[in-house]
């Protein structure tokens, strides 16, 4: 069992699954209020139909790791923690931008199914909001499966606790506690992410590198830039548990330091500068005034 592989997977299947949860809490919690709890079957029946989905998603790229030769298999790997990266820094955005509305609209959906005569849209709609966040969920954990591939079993161990302890936060929710901050929950939970997504765009770059070296191209500043491993190896102890959450290389390559640096100094000041208020819209002018 790896220690830093199962820390990340239940800090993803954690934070992951409670926007989850949230959005079906929310959803259940206004049906009740309006009197609609009699359709609550229909988000059930979306949102375990999303849950399935994206489980079979995940599992097929789990099986889908190592499965490849040279140079397919670093090619893979580079593009799916590429991805990986790419889509948890868009999610971490999104997230942070909607969150203050995110419950008007949420209930608006809800207004809108309720008011066609289609109780069956509310299945749909519990469908495509928790899918959103089961295929992140899912490409997510495949970029950290491929970085450390001999611990994606501890990977996806770590998810299932997490999306565990997801679903009683969002119980909680439901039931009106206020136990967990969640504006606080989201924010060092989302910093954690930046570091964990910095480590895969590395890994990628590492992996790419590799494809290069193997069809015989020869790229700049592929020199290691500097060798720690005799104070700190990346292949045990506390280093492979740095490795496996933060992308830890004892020998980083020049270009992976560069581009993991810049990555985290560019997405830590953006994430946490504060969000600039909703410009009021323009008031209409009167003619002849």
């Amino acid at each position: 069992m790896d220690l830093g592989a199962l820390t990340s997977g239940l800090l993803i299947g954690l934070r992951e699954g409670v926007e989850a949860a949230l959005i079906v809490a929310i959803v259940l919690a206004y049906l009740v209020r309006t009197g609609n709890a009699r359709h609550a079957s229909r988000i059930w029946i979306g949102t375990a139909a999303a849950v399935t989905l994206s489980a079979v998603i995940a599992i097929s790229i789990f099986a889908t790791v190592g499965a490849f030769e040279e140079p397919y298999e670093q090619l893979f790997e580079g593009t799916t923690m590429l991805l990986a990266a790419a889509v948890v820094t868009w999610m971490l955005f999104w997230m942070r931008r909607q969150s203050a509305g995110l419950k008007g609209e949420l209930q608006a959906s809800v207004d809108r199914a309720l008011g066609a005569g289609g109780a069956w849209g509310l299945a749909i709609l519990a469908f495509t909001a928790v899918i959103r966040e089961g295929v992140e969920t899912a490409l997510f954990l495949a970029g950290q499966a491929t970085s450390a591939s001999a611990s994606a079993s501890s990977v996806a161990i770590g998810a299932v606790a997490g999306l565990g302890g997801a679903v009683l936060i969002g119980w909680g929710f439901y039931r009106g506690s206020r136990a967990v901050d969640l504006r606080k929950f989201f924010r060092w939970t989302g910093i954690a992410l930046v570091f964990i997504a910095a480590g895969l765009l590395s890994h990628a770059i590492h992996e790419y590198i590799e494809v290069a070296e193997i069809a015989g191209v020869t790229l700049i500043w592929t020199q290691p830039a500097f060798d720690i491993s005799g104070l700190l190896a990346d292949d045990a102890g506390v280093g492979q548990f740095l490795r496996a959450i933060f992308g830890y290389s004892a020998s980083p390559e020049v270009m992976t330091l560069g581009v993991h640096l810049a990555y985290l100094v560019g997405v830590l000041w953006l994430y946490l500068r504060p969000l600039r208020p909703a410009s009021p819209a323009p008031r209409p002018t009167v003619a002849g005034a």
